[in-house]
This record gives structure tokens, sequence and C-alpha cells, in this order.
């Protein structure tokens, strides 16, 4: 079983004061939209991970079915996918140590 996730809260739902980057950092800037696109993915791929773990479903909703391949591609077979929680909290603690 995975560790815990590391949830980052906004203050109030505001956005931390914006600094001007030095000439060496570059800064990634979100939109609005950028921002609801990732949380809509997050929480319906959330909705298919509590549905195929045997979680409650509605009976007249479909419960996903899980793809399998009948002949997998070799190419693949040492593929690790990224784990997105632990790549955003390495981001935010590097954001942190570098403007420490």
């Amino acid at each position: 079983s995975p560790g815990p996730r590391l949830v980052f809260n906004r203050v109030n739902g505001r956005r931390p004061p914006t600094t001007s980057p030095s000439a060496g950092a570059t800064q990634e800037t979100y939109t609005l939209a950028h921002e609801e696109n990732v949380r809509f993915v997050s929480e319906a791929w959330q909705q298919v991970e509590q549905q195929l773990g045997g979680g409650p479903a509605g009976e007249s909703s479909p419960r996903p079915v899980q793809y399998v391949e009948r002949t997998p591609n070799p190419r693949l077979q040492n593929f690790v996918p990224i784990d997105l929680d632990e790549w955003w909290a390495q981001q935010f603690l590097a954001r942190i140590t570098n403007c420490s």
C-alpha cells in the first residue's frame, strides 16, 4: 500500500504572493482553466480507482472496465508509470528550497 498522500491546500483559497523570477530560474504559471482541468481529471480518476477497487457504484451507472493487452509489447516490459502526487510534492519542496 502506498504511503500517505501530501495535500497542499491554499489558505483561504488564495494564491501565494507572486515574486519576480530570478534570472536563472523560471517559474511555471498555470491558468484557472488549467487548474480546473487538472482537478476534473484528478477527481474522475479517483472515482475510477474507487470503482475498480470494489467501492460502491450506482446501480444504473456502468462500472469501469480495465483494459489488458492480449499480447503485451516487449518494449514496455520495464515501463514504470510516474507518481504525479510524488512529482508535485518534489516540485513544491524544490521551490521552497530554492526560495530559501
